[in-house]
């Protein structure tokens, strides 16, 4: 039986309710950061769920963490502020060195350093990943790094940065994606001494930025693992960021489907409930039944995850078919509200543009068919 984590739902839930529609809305008028929500999860506890105990954290796994993500977006909030300190820590569990994790995790785990932005796309190479341009070359007892990233999200807001730069070039390579490292970037040194930050004001408060990298000096004790070997390390970010995004769609639809419910149980039109007509209630009923097969693909990835077995395919088709439920959950939501699905006060507007990204971003449902189509079924590469 999977496990509910039902003690840490409940006090997710407890904690989201000091953070109702109108603080979220209020931020979302001014793009603003919630920092108070993201202290508030830190103090709790929730955000080094991941982090080992002996570093201060709780040592949970992604199934748990699953149930917190979850559970924020359940409750009208947007996890989105902080959940990249949950999935970059995969890449520094797995492959960052002692002396690193000694170094920052105690520090994520406290809440006195934040670990939220994750450099990998790029303005060129979009999903290409190994056509990125970012060069880091060896130098003395550092690595200085030029390039460019898009669509780098919260870098304003955090302390250090995972950052995958080219350090052998790709024709040199027998496989593409070889010949990248992975460098942890501490912000608070690197700001205008080599980077620099462009805000993107964008459809949604996602606090996405673009990073200029000119003669960027990396200490090379910042390198993680291997040299050249980056690109396999971030998969192991990667799997996690796809489980957790999936996560956090299925509590987007579950928001999504109970304020629908409600609204039409209590909306009266031609002197009865509206949810009493097929038209209204169906739509309700199928994307409930699409969430929650959804999210059992969630429950397999994250327990592969845990027991450390492979899960790209699981990972992959989780956030695939939890985007799709979210999508679906937040369209029909809003036709259920009808004009008033548009207005601020209600919400749904501003849940469904956010939940709306995730058929985009982190990967698009189209390069995960196209993954499942060539790697997991074998069909002739498409693209």
């Amino acid at each position: 039986m999977t496990e509910t984590f039902q003690d840490i739902r409940d006090s997710v839930r407890a904690l989201c309710a000091d953070f109702p529609g109108e603080y979220w809305r209020r931020l979302d008028t001014d793009r603003g950061y919630p920092d108070e929500f993201v202290r508030a999860l830190t103090e709790a506890g929730f955000l080094a769920a991941l982090i080992p105990q002996e570093f201060g954290g709780s040592g949970l796994g992604i199934a748990a963490t699953c149930a917190i993500l979850e559970e924020i977006q359940k409750s009208g909030c947007n996890g989105a502020a902080c959940h990249a300190q949950m999935y970059t820590m995969g890449t520094i569990l797995r492959h960052g060195s002692e002396a690193q994790k000694a170094a920052i995790l105690p520090e994520i785990a406290s809440g006195a350093l934040r670990l939220q932005a994750f450099g990998v796309t790029e303005p060129t190479s979009g999903t290409d990943t190994s056509r990125i341009r970012t060069v880091a070359v060896r130098d003395g007892d550092s690595y200085v790094i030029n390039g460019q990233k898009v669509w780098t999200s919260r870098a304003e807001h955090s302390d250090f940065m995972l950052l995958l730069a080219r350090t052998t070039p790709r024709d040199q390579m027998d496989r593409p994606h070889q010949g990248m490292s992975v460098f942890l970037v501490d912000m608070r040194t690197a700001l205008d001494n080599g980077l620099s930050i462009r805000p993107i004001r964008a459809m949604i408060n996602h606090h996405s930025t673009e990073i200029f990298i000119d003669d960027l000096r990396v200490p090379a004790e910042n390198l993680i693992g291997e040299e050249g070997n980056g690109f396999r390390y971030i998969l192991d970010g990667m799997n996690a960021e796809r489980i957790l995004i999936a996560t956090e769609c299925i509590g987007d639809a579950r928001w999504f489907i109970d304020k629908a419910r409600t609204y039409a149980s209590e909306r009266h039109v031609f002197g009865r409930p509206i949810g009493q007509n097929q038209g209204v209630q169906f739509p309700i009923a199928r994307a409930y039944a699409s969430s929650e097969a959804a999210a059992l693909m969630v429950d397999k990835a994250a327990r592969l995850f845990d027991e450390g077995e492979p899960c790209g395919p699981e990972a992959n088709m989780a956030k695939l078919l939890a985007a799709d439920a979210s999508w679906q959950a937040a369209d029909m939501c809003l036709q259920t509200h009808g004009g008033f699905g548009f207005a601020a006060e209600y919400d749904v507007e501003r849940k469904f543009r956010e939940t709306r990204l995730y058929q985009v971003a982190p990967i698009s449902t189209n390069l995960i068919l196209a993954y499942l189509g060539e790697h997991v079924l074998g069909l002739p590469r498409s693209y």
